[in-house]
């Protein structure tokens, strides 16, 4: 009988904490390498739209995230000044077409709840990866503290500055969006009765958007404000930001908005940075998932649901195949990569969308999203089926 494969994966987050678990359910050998010295609850909140529901489902951990997160009633987008209401949509309404509902967990929470299913052992905390060297029986991994691990497969979950994607295809040269974002966590104590509805909740505004929804079982609202601006170098998200300049950028948003704001007691900022589709993820036996792979806009809520995704199928392609994993890890891009990287340019087209300037273009938007709805809210969903309705267990190489 054949030995189990040795997968080293780089990278703690929640795509390679995913990983990890789909890999370990297979029966393969699995280590985890992060760089931090712990598994940190610094962050804010993640959205897991159906498909990430419906892929954490293949991982035994759908009852799991919907227990430590927030199932919301719906998903609402708001006029940015009079709140008035432009769509929304009933979660009733996925669980019937995609099966799965929607929701949002606190991203340390995520974190957190992946990891328990990763032996202590297999979990090598303060372990940054500074090269790769892959082969074609193996490939090699090299540390900051000058040790060496080789495995029979690497994959790369190190997020957007990975330096397993640097190793295989060099430096990469980021692009600025022209958009930056603060985001806070408030306490609902400190809000009055009633504000802030059990909805995802998003308010589209002229150069700009903001979104919040609770996390935790609803014992943090989380919320997130973007904006255009015409420079930024900040990637980070742990730089703290200045509640009295967001006041200013926002104060002629709707007043709900600037009392969410008021009561945050802390914000932090960062630049949003885009990059191209990738036109391959590996070399011999080593391979991408991820933003490693496929760094992505925030605007249509897939980042962390295109990492789980990933992780299903890798697991299922090298399931079936452990004899020939090159053949698999191919096998694994050609599923992968045509969908990711329509969604990584989806997001960007979003993201347009969201932040249009003119009043006019604003209306006509506005208006064929309120007749899509006249047709039928199945009619109008079908436009996200695509992506939504997406079944890791069942993966296509082309979408529509």
């Amino acid at each position: 009988m054949a030995r189990p494969l040795r997968v080293a994966v780089i990278g703690g987050g929640i795509g390679g904490l995913a990983a990890a678990r789909a890999l370990l359910m297979r029966g393969m050998e699995v280590t985890v390498f992060e760089q931090a010295p712990r598994l940190s609850e610094f962050g804010g909140g993640v959205v897991l739209t159906p498909n990430a529901l419906t892929a954490l489902r293949a991982l035994g951990l759908e009852d799991r995230v919907l227990a430590d997160g927030f199932e919301s009633k719906s998903q609402v987008v708001r006029s940015w000044r009079s709140g008035r209401v432009i769509v929304r949509n009933s979660f009733a309404s996925y669980r019937s077409m995609f099966g799965a509902t929607s929701c949002s967990i606190h991203r340390g929470d995520m974190q957190k709840l992946l990891a328990e299913f990763v032996p202590e052992r297999d979990l090598r905390l303060s372990a940054r990866c500074t090269e790769v060297i892959p082969g074609p029986r193996g490939a090699v991994a090299r540390f900051a503290d000058g040790s060496e691990v080789e495995a029979d497969i690497v994959l790369g979950a190190d997020g957007i500055h990975s330096a397993v994607r640097t190793s295989l295809f060099g430096p990469e040269n980021p692009h600025f969006t022209g958009l930056m974002c603060w985001r806070g966590l408030v306490d609902p104590a400190r809000l009055p009765p009633g504000l802030v509805a059990p909805e995802q909740t998003a308010w589209w505004g002229p150069h700009g958007h903001v979104v919040h929804y609770y996390v935790r079982r609803g014992e943090l609202l989380n919320w997130v404000a973007h904006i255009e601006t015409d420079s930024w170098t900040e990637e980070s998200w742990s730089t703290e930001g200045d509640m009295a300049e967001l006041l200013e950028t926002y104060k002629h948003w709707n007043k709900q908005l600037r009392q969410i704001f008021e009561a945050t007691e802390r914000c932090y900022k960062w630049a949003l940075y885009d990059r191209d589709p990738l036109k391959s993820w590996g070399r011999d036996r080593v391979t991408l998932l991820g933003d490693s792979a496929h760094a992505m806009l925030p605007y249509l809520a897939q980042g962390a649901g295109q990492s789980i995704e990933d992780a299903c199928v890798l697991a299922d392609v090298l399931a079936r195949t452990p004899e020939d994993p090159d053949a698999a890890l191919k096998q694994y891009e050609a599923l992968r990569l045509p969908r990711t990287s329509k969604v990584q340019l989806g997001a960007r087209e979003r993201g347009r969308i969201n932040h249009l300037s003119s009043p006019w273009d604003r209306f006509k938007r506005d208006a064929r999203i309120a007749w899509r709805r006249w047709r039928g809210a199945k009619t109008a969903l079908q436009e996200i089926a695509w992506i939504y309705g997406y079944n890791p267990q069942q993966p296509v190489v082309a979408q529509p």
